[in-house]
């Protein structure tokens, strides 16, 4: 029976150890110094070289070679931890020994001398699964361990792991490994597997592995058990699910170009084909990701992850299209890509974000039926209002039409259309501040519209009014306003059934009507709530 590669090719040695050099240099160090901790905490994401590392810290402590060649992996030590069979080494699953009593008898049992080595290695996987009993049994061995006994604790949870436990530890912090580095050592096990790869193919699996370098070589695995002599590309995009890089490019690109039938028609195909839609979600976001680091930073070599071809593809879009558009495009695709969970049109969230990324952010459309007729004149430069938000340089009252270089007063038609497109507004709300705040705008009874002020009655709904008036909800809503009208505005959240403005009041005849609370009905419509009589 074969042996799967991610435990044929776990590190045996410091040397071995990827990605975690300021690991594995200090424990060097204080192998040489002899100032070895008598507890070590290993904490970091799945897959980073936790346990690996206890392992050679363990052989190292018990290795019978010179002190400059431990662990040699050749003596009888080094072997029978290998090879799983040393007495002194106990492994312990706090995952399912978790009790105080699996600790009461690990207490009981180290105050007895190791049988073979010079030191007995307790290493605790998972520990944060510790219940708090057992915690506290732990306590007071990790602060007065018997001088041949060493403990290491590895865990994915630190935050999880008790102060007392903590401060009794020396901490060292895996980090997630960079996907040039698991693909350069993926390649060394190719190589000694004597098989074949594309370059491109074993970057593509070191960045599906996320970091993780135990995810990326149980995915070369897979990819070695697929059949082919070589893997490729196109091979690692099949098993993965993955798109292929074009089809990604082609969205964006036709999202660069406003091409709203291109794109959807992508879309469409990728549904047919039976594509992953998350996972081609993904892709885009990280394609236009991509692409904002290069227009903020003009440097190629933070893309080191990327296929050359890729790189230079990536600039060229770059180039055309400005950081605004794609700053709300990463946005919405990022809000969009949770919400493919299948249902009855599984890919209306991808199509809704790329429409909306190529109408710009947030609907950049005009609220008026028409623009004035004069030219438009340079406005000078306004001062920030009191939200922060810079007014934008508009011409027009409520709707961003050119006009006069002096600012049109706004009427009660003007608000009538704001009314219209109420819910448009609503929505985009609940992309830029969140659910909370467009929930609380359900609750909005009448309008009223100053030169510079728009005033919201919320009727006797006071929760919602001091919801939206809370300083981080206005200053977001009232920025998300002062966009969708085309100017900048001051706003106001009233109690009353009326809305009114200091100066001349301009207020919407008509208002909603009376119904159920408007927070109520979202979270059954929208947060699939029920009643309870």
């Amino acid at each position: 029976m074969s042996t799967a590669l991610y435990r044929k090719w776990r590190s045996q040695t410091f040397d071995e150890v990827v990605g975690q050099e300021h690991v594995t240099q200090t424990l060097r160090n204080a192998l040489s110094e002899d100032r070895i901790a008598h507890a070590y905490l290993f904490a970091g994401p799945r897959g980073t070289g936790k346990t690996s590392s206890a392992r050679i810290l363990a052989k190292a402590l018990n290795c019978t070679a010179p002190e400059g060649e431990r662990p040699c992996n050749h003596c009888p030590t080094c072997q029978a931890i290998t090879e799983g069979r040393m007495i002194d080494l106990i492994e312990i699953d706090a995952a399912s020994n978790n009790s105080v009593d699996d600790i009461r008898e690990l207490r009981d049992k180290v105050g007895f001398r190791p049988s073979e080595g010079r030191y007995k290695i307790y290493i605790i996987d998972e520990v944060h699964m510790l219940s708090n009993s057992a915690f506290n049994a732990l306590l007071k061995t990790l602060e007065e361990p018997p001088p041949h006994a060493r403990f290491v604790l590895a865990t994915t949870e630190p935050h999880k792991i008790p102060a007392t436990v903590l401060s009794r530890c020396q901490r060292f912090d895996f980090r997630r490994i960079p996907a040039p580095e698991i693909a350069g050592h993926l390649r060394h096990i190719v190589t000694a597997e004597g098989f074949g790869a594309e370059d491109d193919a074993l970057l593509a699996i070191a960045r599906a592995a996320q970091g993780c370098m135990r995810d990326a070589v149980s995915l070369l695995d897979q990819m070695l058990a697929y059949g082919a002599d070589a893997i490729t590309l196109a091979q690692v995009q099949q098993v993965l699910g993955a798109v292929n890089a074009e089809a990604v490019a082609a969205l964006v690109s036709a999202l660069t170009s406003r091409n709203v039938p291109a794109g959807l028609s992508l879309i469409h195909k990728l549904v047919t084909d039976g594509a992953s839609l998350n996972e081609f979600g993904q892709q885009v976001v990280e394609h236009l990701r991509a692409i904002m680091v290069l227009q903020m930073t003009g440097d190629a070599t933070l893309l080191d992850d990327q296929p050359k071809e890729t790189v230079v593809q990536l600039q060229a879009q770059a180039r055309q299209v400005d950081l605004g558009a794609i700053v709300f495009a990463v946005k919405r695709f990022s809000a969009a890509v949770p919400e493919l969970k299948g249902g009855y049109q599984p890919q209306l969230p991808l199509e809704l974000a790329f429409i909306e990324a190529t109408q710009g952010a947030p609907y950049v459309q005009q609220v008026t039926a028409a623009p004035a007729q004069a030219p438009a004149a340079t406005p000078a430069q306004a001062p920030k209002s009191a939200t922060g938000a810079t007014p934008a340089p508009s011409d027009g009252a409520i709707s961003a039409a050119h006009g006069d270089a002096e600012p049109a007063k706004l009427d009660a038609d003007a608000a009538r259309r704001l009314w219209a497109r109420w819910k448009e507004f609503v929505a985009v709300v609940k992309t830029q501040c969140g659910q909370q705040a467009a929930a609380a705008l359900q609750a909005v009874r009448d309008i009223a519209v100053g030169e510079q002020t728009v005033a919201l009655a919320f009727g006797n709904n006071e929760f919602s009014r001091t919801l939206v008036a809370r300083p981080e909800n206005l200053a977001c809503v009232t920025d998300a306003l002062s966009h969708f009208v085309g100017r900048s505005v001051l706003l106001e959240c009233q109690i009353g059934e009326k809305a009114t403005v200091a100066g001349r009041l301009v207020a919407v005849t008509e208002t909603p009507s009376s119904g159920p609370d408007p927070l109520l009905e979202f979270a059954v419509s929208d947060l699939g709530a029920q009643v309870i009589k």
